[in-house]
C-alpha cells in the first residue's frame, strides 16, 4: 500500500534543530488547518473543514477523480462536526455564544448548537428546524442519520415548547425535501432519545436533576415502558447508542463499564471498553461495531467483525509507528479517513482507498511546523506519597540534554478527563522554548477504570493536587528536571490547579498561569445550580470536594480566592468574556483578591474567547502571553 508524508528536511535544518531555532509561537497557536472531515456514504465524496488565519471553509472533492466540487465559506463559524445524509447533503454542525432573546423563550447565556443542511446540488447551505413549529432551531447532541425508505433523514434533538414549557424532543428532516417533522415531544425530564437502525424512536433517556433520578424508557407495542432506573445519580449514566444487533441500547454504567441492555430491561454481560473511550458505530444503521481503547500507551481500535477488522489492520499496517484514528468511512469500509499522529511530524489527515491499495495525505493539522519543531513524548510512570501508582507524559524540548531542565507542569481539565501521549500544540509550544513539559492523569482521571476515578473523590486541591507536585520530585529524583526552576500552567480545572499550586499546594513553583480556571468554589456551585443544575450539582461537589452544603468551610479551604493571601508566586490570569462554563468573574475576583494582598497578578480578558480556546486569535494571544509570563519568571536558561 503505497503513501509517504510528504517531508523535505536539509542539512542546514538538522544542524539548527533545537528550541532556540523552533517555530515561532504562530505555528503552534494557529488554528489547525484541518479540523474535521466525512465520507460520503458511497465514499465518491470527501468534505473537509479547512482555516485560513480565522476563517472555515468547507471544501467538497470528488475522490475518484481529486477534483474539488465545491467551496464553501463558514466564517469564523464554531464548526462542531460534519456528516454526509447521502452523497449530496452534508450536515454541518456549528456553536455560538450567546442568550436566546426572545419574549417567550428565558434562556440563561450558553453555548448553543444549530445545524445546517449543505445542498451540493443546489450550492446552498441552510438551517435545519427553520420550519419546526412551536420549537427553537436550538439542537442538544449531534445529528443521526438513517436510511429510511431508501432515503438519507437526518434525525434531531431540539426545544419544542408546550404551554411554554420548552423540552428535548425527537424531529425528523427529509433533507430531499428540506421539511421538518415533530416524532416526539419529550417532558421536562427528557434528556435525549435513541433512534432505531429503521428511523423510529426506540429509548428515551430522562433525568431530574433536582431530585437526581435517571431512567431509560423504550417503546413496545406502541407505548413507553420503564426499563431501568437510579435514584440518587450524581454523574447519570451515558446512553452511548444502539448495542451491537440494533435492537438493544449502549449505556455506560460507570463502575460497571459498558452495557447493551434490551427493550425489555434486560441487562448483557459487560463489553470489553476502557472508561473515557470512544464507541465506534455503523453509519448506515447505527448499530456498535467497535470502539477504541488506549492500553498502555497505544491507542487501539477494535471491531467485532472479522471483516471490518480486516479493513482497519490494512490501514494499520499503511502507516506504521503512527497513532491513528478513525474519523469516517463508507458503507462499505472501502473508502477511510483518518487522522495519523506521528512522534515526530504531527497530526495528519489521510484518506484510504482499499479498493486501490493507496493512501494519500491531506494535509498536516499544523503545516508550519517540522521534525526539528516537535519535541519527544515519552511515558511516565510514579508513585505518588501515599503510594497511589500514577501515570503521565513528558514532552521535551528538542535538542536539549534531558538534565536539570525547566518544566511546566500542564495538568489536563476535567477533572473528569485525562491525556494521552501523541501531539498536544499547547505542549509541544512549551516545549519549543525550551522547557520540559508534565502532564499527569492524577487520580480522579478517567480512561483507567473506576478505581482510578474514584480514587480522586474528595481530593480537590488535596492528592489531586499533591500527585502533581510528587511528579516535579519524581523528575527532579530522576535528574531531569530542576526542581528550582518550575511553573504551573494549566485551563479550565487546570486553571483550578495552577492557583492551587500557588496558594495551597505552596514551595513547587515559581510561577502560575491559569486559563479559564476556577479561584471560588461556593461560587461556582451557585453559578451551576441557577443554570439548572439543581441538587445534583451539590451532590457532585459533595463527592469530588468533599462539601456538604454551601455553608460547608471545606469550600473556602480549597477555594483559591479565599486563599489569595498565601500566594507565594506571580499569577498570570487568562479568560475569556464568552466562557459560559467558568464565568469571568472566577478570575476578575481572584485578581481583586490577590491585589487586596498585595501579591503579583496580572489579568487578560479576552473578547470573544470561549472556554475552549475555538478561535485562532485568542488561542494565540493566550499561548504568547503565558509564555511571555513564564519565559520572564522562569527564564529556560
Amino acid at each position: 500500500m503505497a503513501g509517504v508524508r510528504r517531508f523535505f528536511c536539509t542539512l542546514g535544518v538538522l544542524l539548527l534543530a533545537g528550541p532556540v531555532f523552533a517555530a515561532p509561537l504562530e505555528a503552534y497557536g494557529k488554528l489547525p488547518s484541518i479540523e474535521d472531515g466525512s465520507v460520503s456514504a458511497s465514499g465518491t465524496q470527501l468534505a473537509l473543514v479547512v482555516t485560513n488565519g480565522e476563517e472555515r471553509r468547507v471544501a467538497v472533492e470528488d475522490v475518484a477523480t481529486g477534483k474539488v466540487t465545491f467551496v464553501g465559506g463558514l466564517g469564523t463559524a464554531k464548526v462542531r462536526d460534519v456528516r454526509w445524509a447521502g452523497d449530496q447533503h452534508l450536515i454541518i454542525t456549528n456553536s455560538v455564544t450567546t442568550q436566546p432573546n426572545s419574549a417567550e423563550v428565558e434562556a440563561d447565556r450558553g453555548e448553543y448548537f444549530f445545524a445546517s443542511d449543505l445542498d451540493l446540488k443546489a450550492g446552498k447551505l441552510h438551517s435545519l428546524l427553520h420550519d419546526a413549529g412551536e420549537s427553537m432551531n436550538i439542537i442538544e447532541g449531534l445529528p443521526l442519520v438513517r436510511m429510511v425508505d431508501s432515503q438519507p433523514t437526518v434525525f434531531l434533538e431540539g426545544i419544542h415548547f408546550l404551554n411554554s414549557q420548552g423540552s428535548v424532543s425527537l424531529f425528523r428532516i427529509e433533507v430531499a425535501h428540506d421539511t421538518s417533522k415533530l416524532l416526539y415531544a419529550g417532558g421536562a425530564a427528557t434528556r435525549g432519545f435513541v433512534v432505531g437502525s429503521d428511523g423510529k424512536p426506540l429509548a428515551e433517556e430522562r433525568y431530574d436533576a433536582h431530585t437526581a433520578r435517571w431512567s431509560l424508557r423504550t417503546t413496545r407495542d406502541g407505548l413507553w415502558h420503564e426499563i431501568v432506573s437510579q435514584d440518587d445519580v450524581i454523574d447519570p449514566p451515558d446512553v452511548l447508542g444502539l448495542g451491537r444487533d440494533g435492537e438493544t441500547l449502549l449505556v455506560n454504567l460507570d463502575d460497571k463499564g459498558w452495557r447493551e441492555i434490551g427493550v425489555d430491561g434486560k441487562m448483557g454481560e459487560p463489553i470489553a471498553a476502557v472508561d473515557g473511550q470512544s464507541a465506534i458505530h455503523d453509519p448506515a444503521t447505527g448499530k456498535l461495531i467497535g470502539h477504541t481503547e488506549l492500553v498502555g500507551d497505544e491507542r487501539r481500535v477494535t471491531f467485532f467483525d472479522p471483516a471490518d477488522e480486516r479493513a482497519w489492520k490494512a490501514v494499520e499496517k499503511a502507516f506504521p509507528d503512527n497513532r491513528l484514528s478513525l474519523v469516517a468511512w463508507s458503507n462499505d469500509r472501502t473508502k477511510i479517513l483518518i487522522t495519523a499522529d506521528s512522534p515526530t511530524k504531527g497530526l495528519a489527515y489521510a484518506l484510504v482507498d482499499l479498493t486501490a491499495r493507496s493512501a494519500r495525505w491531506l494535509g498536516d493539522q499544523y503545516q508550519g511546523l517540522t521534525e526539528a519543531d516537535i519535541g519527544p513524548v515519552k511515558a511516565v510512570n510514579y508513585k505518588a506519597a501515599d503510594g497511589f501508582a500514577l501515570t503521565g507524559y513528558l514532552t521535551l524540548p528538542r535538542g536539549k540534554d534531558p538534565k536539570n531542565l525547566p518544566l511546566v507542569v500542564f495538568p489536563h481539565g476535567g477533572p473528569a478527563s485525562r491525556d494521552e501521549p501523541g501531539f498536544d500544540w499547547w505542549a509541544q509550544a512549551m516545549a519549543s522554548r525550551g522547557y520540559a513539559v508534565l502532564q499527569v492523569n492524577f487520580r480522579g482521571s478517567t480512561g483507567f477504570g473506576w478505581d482510578y476515578m474514584q480514587a480522586g473523590f474528595g481530593q480537590w486541591g488535596r492528592k489531586m493536587q499533591t500527585d502533581l507536585s510528587d511528579g516535579v520530585r519524581y523528575l527532579a529524583g530522576q535528574g531531569t528536571i530542576d526542581p528550582k526552576r518550575v511553573c504551573i500552567v494549566g485551563g479550565s480545572y487546570g486553571g483550578y490547579a495552577a492557583l492551587a499550586g500557588a496558594t495551597l499546594d505552596k514551595g513547587v513553583y515559581r510561577c502560575a498561569v491559569s486559563f479559564g480556571g476556577v479561584s471560588d468554589l461556593r461560587k461556582l456551585i451557585v453559578y451551576d445550580r441557577n443554570r439548572g443544575g439543581g441538587a445534583a450539582v451539590t451532590r457532585y461537589w459533595d463527592r469530588f470536594v468533599g462539601a456538604k452544603d454551601l455553608d460547608d468551610p471545606v469550600l473556602a479551604k480549597y477555594s483559591p480566592l479565599a486563599q489569595a493571601a498565601q500566594a507565594d508566586i506571580p499569577i498570570l490570569l487568562i479568560h475569556g468574556k464568552d466562557d459560559t462554563v467558568v464565568p469571568l468573574d472566577q478570575s476578575t475576583r481572584m485578581a481583586d483578591a490577590l491585589r487586596k494582598a498585595g501579591k503579583p497578578v496580572e489579568l487578560i480578558v479576552q473578547n470573544n474567547a470561549d472556554h475552549w480556546l475555538s478561535l485562532g486569535a485568542t488561542r494565540l494571544s493566550m499561548l504568547q502571553a503565558t509564555m511571555a509570563f513564564v519565559e520572564k519568571n522562569n527564564p529556560p536558561d
